[in-house]
């Protein structure tokens, strides 16, 4: 699969509804887009200066899914925090496609 196509494959996995089983699957999505940070960011001198606002939102959406998860905020917030987070995920990985292109830019 290539770059593109697993940012798409993960951004149409990405839930919006808060539960613990979606908590899992968000943290597991993370980390699976922030190896495909990695990636393009390996791929040159264009994307490694470019792709540190991804990873300011990826610290982002983290913060925001782990306040969904806290025990003490009532249902409601921990499903606003969780939409949040869904949706910043969701932005993040649009830009993402928007700024990766054909994964040949150089300029």
């Amino acid at each position: 699969m290539n770059t593109a196509a697993a940012i798409t494959a993960l951004f149409d996995k990405t839930p919006r509804r808060h539960n613990a089983d979606n908590v899992k699957e968000i943290n597991s999505i993370i980390a699976e887009y922030e190896d495909l940070l990695m990636h393009i960011e390996g791929l040159n001198a264009f994307y490694e200066n470019g792709i540190s606002p991804f990873f300011d939102h990826v610290e982002e959406v983290k913060a925001a899914v782990k306040k969904s998860n806290d025990n003490k905020a009532s249902k409601k917030n921990k499903d606003d925090y969780f939409d949040n987070a869904s949706v910043a995920l969701k932005d993040s990985m649009q830009s993402l496609l928007l700024f990766y292109g054909d994964g040949k830019r150089t300029v």
